[in-house]
């Protein structure tokens, strides 16, 4: 499995601040819950990655 298999699971994530001053990533799905904390600079880069990688899906899809 990789990042282009696709697969038809569903799943909702939520994002938000803790009240430790992190950022919270959590995902549900099939009764899993999976919470990921970062730091804010952690959490910048990833919404760096995320705005690249939407960015090169848009330039793929025109």
């Amino acid at each position: 499995m990789g990042i282009n298999t696709e697969r038809d699971i569903e799943a909702n994530m939520q994002i938000g601040p803790t009240d430790a001053g992190m950022v919270r990533i959590f995902i549900e799905a099939n009764g899993v819950e999976i919470p990921m904390d970062f730091d804010p600079e952690e959490a910048h880069e990833i919404a760096e990655e995320i705005m690249a990688a939407a960015q090169a899906a848009a330039s793929l899809a025109k």
